[in-house]
This record gives C-alpha cells, structure tokens and sequence, in this order.
C-alpha cells in the first residue's frame, strides 16, 4: 500500500463508507479504519430514516435498492394543542420522502460494497492520534495491541473522533433520552410517518415493515421507566402518548435508550484533517436529519476532491472550500432540529398556541409545507 498517496478514512460505519465508496469510484486510493467489530455494530437496534436525496446519493454509489419501507406521508402535531401539517410525496412530485431502514441493514449494504471496491479496510484498527503537516497527515493506530503510525495526503475522521481532540466543539444536552423499538399496532402504516410534539419530547412513528419504528424522546428518568415495564404496560402507555388513531399496540424487539446531546464541531485544527458525520455533529433524531446531513458530507467532499483535489486532496486551500461550501447546510440543518426541540419540548401555553399557529400557517400559505418538505430531503439546496 502506498501510504503517501492514500486518503484515509477513520470510521467504518455508513457515512465513513459512503465516503470511501464515492473516492472509490473516482480513482482515488482509499483506506478505512474501522476500529468496531461487526458483532457489536449488529446489535444496534436504531432505524434510519433515509430523505430520498439520501437514496439518490446511495445509488449512485451502487447500495440501492436496500430493504427499506418508503414514507409517503408525514404528519406533524402538538399533544394538547391545535395545528397539524402533512407533507406529501405527491405534491414534491416524487415517489416518496424517504425511507426507514435498519442501521444495520444500511452498515452491511456498505460494508460489502467497500469489500467489492478498491478500497483497503483494515479491522480492529483504532485511530488514537491525528497529527498533520508538510506532505502529509499522521494517524497514529493501535490494531491486535500493536501501535504504528500510518501516512495519507488526507485523514477525514467520520465517525467518533472526541478522544482526538482534532477541533474546537460545543456540547447541549437536551435533559432527553430517546426509547427506540418496534411496535405494531392494530391500524396498518400506508407508508405513512407521525411525529407528535410532546411536552417532555417528540414521539416518532416511522413505517417499518409492517409494523412501526418508534422513536420516544422523553426525560431520561422517563425513558428508563418506559424500558423497564413489561410488554402490556410499555403499549398501554404508548397507546396513551400515541392517541387513538393506531388502535391497540403490541411490541416487537427490545427496547434500548439512548441519551440525547447536541455536538458541534468546528473546522479541524490539524493540517491535512477533516471532519465529517458525526464526528463534525452529531444532532437531535427529531425530523430524523443527522445522517442525512452526514451523508451530504461525505458525497460533497467527494465531489470537491474529485473536481479541484487531483494534485493534492489535503490541500488546506481545499479543506477551507469544503467548510465554506457545508457552513450553510450544516448551520441551517442543526439550528432547524434544534429550535423544534427547544420550541415544542416544553408545556408553556403561549408557546403552545404559538406552535399551533406556525404548524396552521405551513398547512395554509401556499407552497409552504412543500418548502419544508424539500429541505428535509435536500438540505439548503432544496
């Protein structure tokens, strides 16, 4: 392997991967460290719920058709108030706003495509520094309790990275934890998604299958309460949370709990170093719109490297443009994901009419919901 020439990517999971395939697929050499076994990724029982600009970003990388249930109606309201808009495949004009897929079944589908490519992935590596300079970047890796240091004309971390310690990064934690699981419930999906704003958080129905994926974001005392009844009482008080509308549930899976945090990255101190996914932010999963964002990453650096980084990928002058390119969407997509949370997760009751009027006003003004609609699946460039 000609580790002068190589760009690699620290992060073995779905952006990371995306990342790979696409410099792949324009002749650039490419190696990933991935530094979780495949065991322990598989035990994630998270969905995802891909915006069709995501789907149209994995075909071209080779990764579509996936088993995935497509969304073509979502529905957004308020627990205790007025106001509700729906948003339509139809009136965007394409077959459907996204699709909810299995993270692991997403993970496998890249994995195997990076195993078919030229890219070199090394196992049961971890990246424990990342030093830049000159000619090239320095990652430094333990791999079988051996360490030794490995040289690339780019290093993009995409996944973890905060014991690297390669930028500044502001922290919020939202006081949440989110409860995901499958459920079924006596009114079948049509392809239809639900997000109910609640005082304590949102709570997200996703069509999966032929049952649902929730997602309950509520106080993390909450949640563990919510994770420790049994089957009977964890539906009966979904059914109460959820409304009348789905009928009875009964639950199909485990339950798992996940805090919830704000994370920010800056542009990466180290020379030769870039961010990307959820090393450069990691968000809140209402709207469902972190991996969306950092799969825009990973296709925009691509893209950028494969138009202006032929003589050199880790030029600085490069890196800048890639940030500059990515502020705005980045910027609009975390301020959009947190001012829902901030704006909805509470019980005050001005705001509560506020709410309403807003989610009345998008379903009212002309082109406004299809306005939304576009940029959760594009991003800014909708």
């Amino acid at each position: 392997m000609d580790e002068a020439n190589n760009i690699i990517v620290v992060g073995g999971g779905p952006v990371g991967n995306a990342l790979a395939l696409a410099l792949d697929r324009r002749g650039r050499r490419v190696t990933v460290l991935e530094a979780q076994s495949r065991s322990n990724a598989d035990d994630d029982a998270r969905t995802l719920a891909l915006s069709h600009g995501s789907r149209l970003i994995l075909e071209r990388l080779g990764v579509w058709p996936l088993k995935a249930t497509p969304i073509t109606r979502i529905f957004v309201s308020q627990r205790g108030g007025f106001g509700r808009v729906e948003l339509s495949a139809d009136a965007v004009g394409i077959a459907a706003l996204g699709h909810v897929i299995e993270y692991g079944e997403l993970r496998r589908a890249l994995a195997a495509a990076v195993q078919s490519s030229g890219v070199t992935v090394e196992a049961g590596c971890a990246a424990t520094a990342v030093k830049g300079g000159g000619e090239h970047a320095v990652v430094a890796i333990e791999q079988a309790g051996l360490q030794r240091d490995l040289r690339a004309r780019l290093a993009v971390v995409a996944d973890g990275g905060g014991g690297l310690n390669l930028s500044q990064v502001k922290n919020h934690d939202y006081g949440q934890s989110a409860l995901v699981c499958d459920v079924v419930s006596d009114q079948a999906h049509h392809n239809r998604a639900y997000e109910r704003f609640t005082e304590a958080g949102p709570l997200a129905l996703l069509p999966h299958g032929a049952g649902w994926s929730l997602v309950w974001t509520t106080r993390p005392e909450c949640a563990q309460e919510l994770a420790a009844l049994d089957d009977r009482a964890f539906c009966a008080r979904l059914g109460a949370a959820a409304g009348t509308a789905f009928g009875m549930f009964a639950l199909r899976g485990r339950r798992q709990v996940f805090p919830l945090r704000l994370k920010v990255a800056g542009q990466a101190l180290a020379p030769r170093c870039v961010l990307i996914g959820n090393a450069a932010q990691t968000l809140h999963p209402v709207a469902g719109q972190g991996f969306n964002l950092g799969l825009r990453d990973a296709y925009e650096l691509a893209r950028l490297i494969a138009a202006h980084g032929a003589p050199d990928p880790g030029a600085q002058s490069l890196l800048n443009t890639f940030f500059a390119q990515r502020r705005f969407d980045r910027t609009a997509t975390i301020l959009f994901t947190d001012s829902l949370i901030r704006l909805f997760s509470n019980d005050i009751p001005l705001l509560r009419s506020v709410r309403g009027l807003g989610l009345a006003a998008l379903t009212v003004l002309p082109g406004a919901a299809n306005f939304l609609a576009r940029r959760m699946i594009f991003g800014v460039r909708g």
